[in-house]
């Protein structure tokens, strides 16, 4: 078995029960504010890399190859996702249920959960594919209804990536 093969909300899981009581105490000793841009800037850059090397396991960069090769995170109905429009230039969709959320509540971290799991999403998607823009105004971790993801590629980036 590879690390690969375990749903991203089982390694979240674990990730949180080791991780958020070492913030909450670093927080307590250190102070709140450098705890969290320390965490935050550690964890940006395990997300890059971890969109690195999606793109390595979906053989492209493309958002073909994106939305084929995120089943882990959805992986036991972790999430629902609502595709809007999904073209070689834009992958639009709403996740309308999130199972992460619900278990960073359950373990007590939900100013935390959005550090660990929404925060990372737009690094991972720059070391997925540099070129593709990200937008989202809401997420369901911080209270709103559904999480709202855009993503786009200009034209040419699309077309090139494709090949990868």
């Amino acid at each position: 078995m590879d690390i690969n093969d375990v749903p991203i909300l089982v390694r979240r899981e674990i990730e949180a029960r080791i991780a958020g009581p070492l913030i909450e105490a670093f927080m307590e000793k250190f102070g709140r504010e450098e705890t969290i841009a320390v965490a935050s800037d550690i964890i940006l850059k395990l997300a890059e890399e971890s969109g690195q090397q999606l793109a390595e396991r979906c053989g492209g960069n493309s958002l073909e190859h994106l939305s084929n090769g995120t089943g882990q995170w959805s992986a036991g109905g972790a999430l629902k996702r609502d595709v809007l429009e999904k073209t070689d230039s834009k992958y639009n969709y709403n996740i309308v249920r999130c199972k992460y959320a619900d278990m960073y509540k359950e373990l007590g971290l939900e100013e935390l959960g959005f550090i660990f799991s929404c925060g990372r999403d737009g690094k991972m998607f720059g070391g997925f594919n540099p070129n593709i823009k990200f937008e989202r105004t809401q997420t369901i971790m911080q209270g709103a209804a559904y999480c709202d993801f855009r993503l786009s590629l200009d034209e040419g980036d699309a077309a090139s990536s494709k090949d990868e």
